[in-house]
């Protein structure tokens, strides 16, 4: 199935919202995580902090950087740039 130009553009935008959706969200749970881990928020007591701050660390990090490659890489698997 042929698409025409709108909605190539159209499934672009939407393509790059989504990808710095990600990006976005991953920063602020980076961010978060810090805070935790700083004792800024105190969740379930110091020790348990900065572990729950290092998975928030880990997920926004891993957001941030290895989810949007793989969502793209997924999307030209799909034979549709």
């Amino acid at each position: 199935m042929m698409m025409t130009d709108a909605e190539r553009e159209s499934q672009a935008k939407a393509r790059y919202f989504a990808l710095a959706a990600i990006r976005f969200i991953g920063a602020l749970l980076v961010m978060v995580g810090f805070v935790i881990i700083g004792s800024k928020w105190d969740i379930a007591g110091s020790d348990w902090n900065k572990v729950i701050g290092a998975v928030f660390v880990l997920v926004g990090a891993f957001d941030f950087a290895a989810l949007p490659v793989l969502l793209a890489r997924h999307w030209k698997r799909q034979g549709q740039p």
